[in-house]
């Protein structure tokens, strides 16, 4: 059996299932995916991985998530579990906090799929979004060369909701932004230009994030995107950020985003992406704002749909 799959059995840790070896998976068809819970790249393939993991399961495919982590939050095994239950995430997951089997794959990629048949050879791989008809197909092939019967005729049908809807690529033009140590900022005083984003109050930006220290702090951005995604969360677990969003100076109403009511509040409670913008009309340039009302906030990174 290939060296990757043999990998799986230097797992610290599993989540949903009893340790996988690469002896017990001989026989069966394995969709090894790599991720890490906060990035909307990996959000967003979720629906159709949780639907071929639920459809093919019966017919002798295995999938397996391997999470390994950006953020240093995403290293916490009660995090990860939380989200995997949150997202319904059911299929077996190896914690790859040390990235031993993301080295041994020699991914580099956060979400990324591999495809392997029941010799244990990868036959196919595919990095990020996208092209989910031709990698489903490729799944119905290698069960159906393994001996599965019967796999049927039609692809699933997934429609992804809230967080996870296929993002508007014709209006994104703000890219993956980090608040950390390094990152660019343009403080200007007059109004931000596309893209542009400033920190206002006592923050620390340490090497991933930026912290509040201050009794309020806000953030600004001017983006041009249908959804506004900040991966944030408090700084000490069990505890909570009240926050305020506007909009080009107003409640966002409408465009607001899941994690947020119209008025434009809610609260930080989990290390975890929030959605808060969801534009509902004609996607243009705004002016987005937060504000935390009390400190103890980490921000890690602005990311757009």
């Amino acid at each position: 059996m290939a060296q990757e799959i043999n990998s799986l059995d230097g797992a610290a840790q599993w989540l949903n299932s009893e340790p996988l070896t690469g002896s017990g998976l001989r026989g069966k068809v394995v969709l090894v995916q790599f991720w890490t819970y906060t990035c909307i790249n990996w959000i967003r393939t979720l629906p159709y991985v949780r639907a071929w993991a639920e459809r093919y399961g019966r017919h002798g495919l295995v999938v397996v998530g391997v999470h390994a982590p950006e953020f240093p939050f995403e290293r916490d095994l009660d995090n990860v579990r939380d989200a995997a239950r949150d997202m319904r995430v059911e299929y077996p997951l190896a914690i790859d906090n040390e990235f031993g089997i993301w080295s041994a794959f020699g991914n580099r990629f956060w979400p990324a799929l591999y495809f392997v048949d029941a010799e244990g050879t990868i036959r196919h791989h595919h990095f990020g979004e996208g092209e989910y008809e031709s990698s489903e197909q490729v799944l119905r092939q290698l069960l159906t060369k393994a001996g599965a019967a019967d796999v049927g005729s039609e692809l699933v049908s997934v429609v992804g909701e809230e967080v996870e809807a296929a993002p508007d690529w014709s209006s994104i033009r703000s890219p993956e932004t980090y608040l950390g140590m390094g990152a660019p900022r343009n403080f200007a005083a007059e109004a931000l230009r596309l893209n542009d984003w400033t920190l206002s109050g006592e923050w620390n930006t340490a090497h991933q994030a930026a912290m509040l220290t201050g009794a309020q702090g806000r953030i600004a951005y001017r983006f041009h995107a249908r959804d506004l995604h900040l991966v944030m969360g408090p700084a000490e677990r069990g505890t909570s950020v009240p926050f305020r969003v506007l909009v080009d100076g107003q409640a966002p109403d409408v465009d607001h985003g899941v994690d947020v009511d119209e008025e434009g509040g809610g609260e930080v409670t989990q290390q975890r992406l929030y959605q808060l913008i969801r534009q509902r009309g004609p996607v243009r340039e705004r002016t987005f704002e937060i504000t935390f009302l009390a400190p103890g906030v980490e921000a890690y990174a602005f990311t757009f749909g």
